[in-house]
C-alpha cells in the first residue's frame, strides 16, 4: 500500500497529514486558511489521492507558515509513499483549462526536486489567501519530495482561476507520474538503476 503519515510540530505550525496515492479522491482538510483548504480538497479529488490534513498554524500572523509547512509535509508524504519508486511511470504532464485560464504542469519524479514557476497572478489576495504563497507551496513540495515541478500559465486573467487551474493541473500530472506501469513492473524508471 502506497500510504504515508507525516507529523510536523514547530513553534509556528502543528501538522498531521495522511496520504494514500492509490485512493479514491477523498479528503478531509482543515488548515485554517479557507481558500487553501479548497485547493487541497480539489488536489485530492483530481489526483484521486486520499488526503487528510489538519494544521494549527499562526494564521493570526498570516498564512505563510501554514501554506509552506503543509507543502513540506505533503512533499515528505509523497516521498515516503513512493518508496523505492519501482514500477512508477515517473513523468506526468497536463495542459488544463479553467475557464479563461490555461495552465501547463509537468513533473518528473527525479530525486532532484526543483521548481520552475511561471504564474502571473494579478491579485494579491484571494479571500484571506496571499496569492504569492502559491509559489511557496509548490517550492516547499518540490524540495521535500525530490520531484521536479514545472508550472506555467499559458493564459488567464482571473486570480482564482489561475491558482485553481494550477492545483488541478499539478494533481493530474502527479497522478500520471505516480501511476504504476505494468510494462515496467519492479523496475526503477532510470538507466542509473536508482532515482537520485
Amino acid at each position: 500500500m502506497r500510504k504515508a503519515t507525516v507529523t510536523r510540530n514547530t513553534a509556528e505550525t502543528r501538522i498531521s497529514l495522511s496520504l494514500n496515492l492509490d485512493g479514491g479522491g477523498k479528503s478531509s482538510v482543515d488548515t485554517g486558511v479557507g481558500f487553501f483548504n479548497h485547493m487541497l480538497t480539489l488536489f485530492a479529488k483530481h489526483g484521486n489521492f486520499d488526503l487528510d490534513t489538519v494544521c494549527k498554524g499562526d494564521v493570526e500572523v498570516d498564512g505563510h507558515h501554514t501554506v509552506e509547512d503543509v507543502g513540506i509535509c505533503l512533499g515528505d508524504a509523497f516521498l515516503d509513499a513512493l518508496g523505492d519508486m519501482r514500477g512508477i511511470t515517473r513523468y506526468g504532464s497536463v495542459i488544463l483549462p479553467m475557464d479563461e485560464a490555461l495552465i501547463l504542469c509537468a513533473v518528473d519524479i527525479s530525486g532532484r526536486g526543483g521548481l520552475s514557476y511561471g504564474l502571473q497572478i494579478p491579485a494579491q489576495k484571494v479571500g484571506s489567501f496571499d496569492t504569492e504563497l502559491t509559489e511557496e507551496f509548490f517550492l516547499a513540495f518540490a524540495r521535500r519530495s525530490g520531484i521536479t515541478v514545472h508550472v506555467r500559465q499559458l493564459s488567464g486573467t482571473n486570480s482564482h482561476h489561475i491558482i485553481e487551474g494550477s492545483f488541478k493541473a499539478f494533481s493530474r500530472a502527479l497522478a500520471a507520474a505516480v501511476k504504476l506501469d505494468a510494462a515496467r513492473a519492479g523496475e526503477v524508471p532510470s538507466t542509473k538503476g536508482i532515482i537520485d
